[in-house]
């Protein structure tokens, strides 16, 4: 019990911001086996927005409380997948051959690319936050931050590490097969305890996601980095979102 409190607290603490320091301390080692907790850290970091959800809507206009909650989202996570999406986006869209594409995502600096998918990808989020029906808004927000952190272990799983010593190293290829299984479990449970049926459909469009990216990066660099992991991240919280507005 205490190796996965352990286990839980290293996730959150990789993958927020939020003031917690695991008992045994951070490793690689650590990591790769935290990442079963993944779905469960976005559990904790959606319940933030719901409860901000709750509190403004009575006193503020949808669209309001969804920019406060997108702060808030910003804020909890330290913007690391969207620095990640503007880098991948750098990367994969000005870089062509891979040696020159890693090179791009290293780079801190954001280029047009980058810019591009940063703005496009909170103007997404915004727009289909926005258009969700108010019964069902807490339950796809809740579904985007799970599924959405459930992709790193099929893509960690499946993949190697484009770049030796990469973000993306302590996890790619070190991911079991009972983790994989486990942490999908617990994706799955947790999104249909708040969208019944509807959570079929939304791990397909997650195992898509999940299928395309992997294979295209897997192309152009060969694996993943850990700008590709928080791409992905962003792109299937948006197409989680997306869903619910079709699915209503």
């Amino acid at each position: 019990m205490r190796g996965m409190a352990n286990s839980f607290l290293v996730a959150t603490q990789f993958l927020t911001r939020l003031p917690v320091t695991p008992g045994e301390g951070f490793s690689s080692d650590r990591l790769a086996a935290s990442t079963v907790f993944f779905p469960l850290v976005g559990l904790l970091v959606g319940a933030g927005g719901v409860l901000l959800h709750f509190i403004l809507s009575p006193y503020l206009s949808g669209s309001v409380v969804v920019v406060v909650i997108l702060m808030y989202l910003v804020v909890v996570t330290g913007g690391l997948h969207e620095d990640a999406l503007a880098d991948a986006a750098d990367g994969l869209g000005g870089g062509r051959e891979r040696e020159q594409v890693l090179a791009i995502m290293h780079d801190s600096r954001i280029g047009s690319f980058g810019a591009l998918a940063l703005v496009l990808g909170l103007l997404g989020r915004f727009v289909f936050l926005t258009n969700l029906p108010a019964e069902k808004f807490a339950s796809y927000l809740l579904a985007g931050q799970v599924l959405s952190r459930w992709t790193t272990l099929p893509l960690a799983y499946f993949l190697p590490a484009a770049r030796a010593g990469g973000q993306a190293s302590p996890i790619a290829h070190r991911i079991g097969a009972g983790s994989l299984v486990i942490g999908t479990i617990l994706c799955a449970g947790i999104t249909g305890i708040f969208l019944k049926l509807r959570t079929v459909w939304l791990l397909m469009v997650a195992i898509g996601v999940v299928g395309l990216t992997g294979a295209y990066y897997r192309k152009r660099i060969g694996g993943v980095t850990g700008d590709c992991l928080g791409a992905t991240i962003q792109i299937t919280e948006l197409a989680v979102y997306f869903s619910g507005v079709i699915l209503r």
